[in-house]
């Protein structure tokens, strides 16, 4: 099998719509976030990581296939099913490396409006769906399920979020199906993918962790004159909503009180690993599929725009003797960086159409660059063919950016 000290287990966190400046340990003083501070103490952190796509689906086909989302035929929120264009990587590891893969939260393939979402072949064993905390699925909604077992109704916490206690929060859940997970017995290594959906909106924390952020104390969101003529223009395209200062302070504080509750239970899936010896041998990831406007721009939410608060994401890896401690790399990487990567430490050959590029010369310190450049695509992203969509126009776009200029370019505008 080769080199028997890798096959690590992975314990893979990807949060939903999350800013890459929103961690203390890497320069935010707002915010309170001591685990994920820990994992950059006993990792590296990668201070220039970039999506694929600022929305959903499309960033999602691409880190978990290693290619890009137009290579893939996942351009697309809203789409009927996943294409099977490309093997995930969770499929790969299954079965080529015995992998015994395990999800709780979101896989968001394939569009989930008014309908569970289709599975393709993902590799996952265990799956424990929620495509968010909402009260929209009759069945096969697996947080409403567990909701219901503890003699309470989603649609009843749903009446007023603030009130929700944590620990029936659907993040603290998803927390909750990991460490169920990670506790297993078994004789292979596993990979456990938590994807809870905050910080993403309607920006409604419990009550408790609002209570910790005083809005009037955040800063000002980022704007200038010229980003009016900009919406002009793409305000059509992504219906993104314009904000207010003082109304994008609001949110934020609710943002970073969404985020403090995931800190929270990052911290708990940690403790859990070192309860069970498992810490030194499980490469922690942490990351977001995309980012979110949170005033910048005067725009909450995401869309067909490329800023830098949409495009650029957290991304930490942590493996305590094998990774970097304490590095913060600002080199270019792209989240379908992520995929090879994994392959490489399972000793599974990437295919060879994969377009990602391993990151573990770059978590062992054998090299500092990695790209010239990075690259996101909006190609109909938000579709508009899918219901609820009907006023919105298709736009195609593509990103390049590198250390030092970045070109947008709409390619039907």
């Amino acid at each position: 099998m080769g080199d028997r000290t890798m096959h690590p287990n992975i314990l893979w966190i990807c949060t939903d719509q999350q800013r890459y400046d929103t961690i203390g340990a890497l320069g935010n003083e707002h915010i309170r976030t001591p685990n994920i501070d820990r994992l950059v103490g006993e990792g590296t952190a990668f201070t220039h990581a970039f999506c694929q796509s600022p929305i959903c689906t499309p960033s999602r086909a691409s880190f978990l296939t290693g290619m890009y989302p137009s290579s893939v035929h996942g351009c697309t929120n809203g789409n009927a099913y996943w294409a099977d264009a490309a093997p995930l990587v969770t499929k790969l590891l299954a079965d080529a490396a015995s992998y015994d893969c395990g999800l709780a939260g979101k896989l968001h393939l394939a569009g989930a409006h008014g309908r569970i979402e289709p599975r393709g072949d993902d590799g996952y064993r265990v799956f424990h769906w929620s495509h968010d905390s909402r009260d929209q699925w009759p069945e096969g909604h697996a947080y409403a399920d567990w909701v219901r077992t503890q003699g309470r109704t989603l649609a009843e916490l749903r009446e007023d979020p603030a009130q929700m206690p944590p620990a029936l929060h659907q993040t603290t859940w998803c927390a909750d199906k990991a460490i169920e997970f990670m506790r297993e017995e078994r004789t292979t290594p596993w990979l456990m993918s938590v994807n809870m959906f905050d910080p993403h909106a309607p920006f409604d924390p419990p009550q408790e962790y609002l209570d910790r952020y005083d809005p009037a104390a955040l800063p000002d969101s980022l704007w200038s004159e010229k980003d009016l003529l900009a919406h002009e223009k793409l305000g059509p395209v992504d219906g993104a909503a314009s904000i207010s200062l003082d109304q994008a302070k609001e949110v934020m504080a609710a943002y970073y009180a969404m985020i403090e509750l995931i800190d929270d239970n990052v911290g708990r899936m940690i403790q859990a690993l070192e309860e069970s010896s498992q810490r030194e041998n499980t490469l922690v990831i942490f990351t977001s599929d995309h980012g979110e406007l949170l005033g910048d721009h005067q725009l909450v939410g995401k869309g067909c725009r490329f800023y830098e608060c949409l495009v650029r994401v957290p991304l930490i890896c942590s493996w305590p003797g094998r990774v970097q401690e304490g590095s913060v790399c600002d080199a270019l990487v792209e989240l379908m960086d992520i995929a090879p990567t994994l392959l490489e430490l399972a000793e599974v050959a990437a295919p060879e159409k994969m377009q990602g590029r391993s990151l573990w010369p770059l978590l062992t310190g054998q090299s500092q660059t990695h790209r010239a450049y990075v690259r996101s695509e909006y190609y109909r992203a938000l579709n508009p063919d899918a219901p609820g969509r009907e006023h919105l126009q298709g736009s195609y776009g593509t990103m390049i950016r590198d250390q030092r200029y970045k070109l947008v370019c709409y390619h039907d505008r």
